[in-house]
């Protein structure tokens, strides 16, 4: 009753239905990865975020880059803000109100920089550079969190007008005057305080996030496509066991078709 299954198009839906349950299958654990790594991130983040600062030239000696293993340090630093290589990173957004980032350098005593993202402030995104707050002047103490540099790359992170859409420690630091300290850091505190503060860095969210719900339902679409196959095959071997009429004739043997209401052709 089930040779039909061995045809051409029967061989065909089967191997249509493996390779989609396959890659169905594959997504599924793939959202798990993904889930791992996060888990995995949120432990180096609560770790880092459970100690005291580091000074900067502890967390990030000479020649060293900020990696998945070192983000999310907290670290402390000394020196002068350079106001004119201040930076804005516009197209930024928090809680849907569009906004800036104020990026500004700041000169340690070695003669090299580190740039502070000093924090957020409202404003409309437009090509022209926004007026941001003036930083503290003279030696600043700031602590933060290192992060790395953004993968962006091209017009994203070269500067123009005074702004960038992403901040890359590598990009800068070839338009700047000074060697540049790998990654970036967001900015928390700092001493003395600025006369007008900009909105500091939320904590990253530690939640697991949808990736568990994600495989679940990929894995269900692999079990839901294997079985519909088997339950059209059903369904055909079926149809074929016992044929749908069309002519009004029972599939009883021996009984008698319905009078038809249509008169009989001459």
């Amino acid at each position: 009753m089930y040779r039909f299954m061995l045809s051409a198009r029967w061989i065909g839906f089967a191997i249509f239905v493996i390779v989609l349950a396959a890659l169905c299958t594959r997504l599924g654990f793939w959202q798990m990865h993904k889930l791992e790594l996060r888990l995995d991130r949120n432990d180096i983040i609560t770790q880092h975020f459970s100690t005291d600062p580091v000074d900067i030239d502890t967390a990030m000696p000479p020649g060293s880059a900020v990696d998945k293993t070192n983000e999310w340090t907290r670290v402390s630093a000394t020196g002068t803000y350079d106001v004119d290589q201040q930076l804005t990173v516009k197209f930024t957004t928090r809680d849907g109100a569009p906004g800036v980032d104020v990026v500004t350098p700041l000169v340690l005593p070695s003669g090299d920089a580190l740039l502070v993202d000093r924090g957020w402030m409202e404003t409309q995104n437009t090509v022209k550079r926004p007026k941001v707050p003036a930083p503290p002047t003279g030696e600043v103490t700031v602590e933060g969190w290192l992060r790395q540099n953004n993968g962006a790359g091209g017009a994203a992170v070269r500067p123009s007008e005074g702004q960038i859409r992403a901040i890359s420690s590598d990009a800068l630091g070839q338009v700047m005057p000074y060697d540049l300290v790998d990654g970036y850091v967001n900015l928390q505190a700092e001493k003395p305080a600025p006369a007008t503060a900009l909105a500091a860095e939320p904590k990253p969210e530690l939640g697991q996030g949808p990736h568990f719900f994600y495989a679940l339902q990929w894995w269900f679409f692999a079990l839901l496509a294997t079985v519909g196959y088997f339950w059209f095959a059903r369904a055909e071997a079926k149809e074929r066991r016992n044929p749908t009429r069309l002519d009004g004739f029972a599939d009883q043997p021996g009984k008698k078709p319905r009078q038809s209401n249509f008169p009989t052709p001459a």
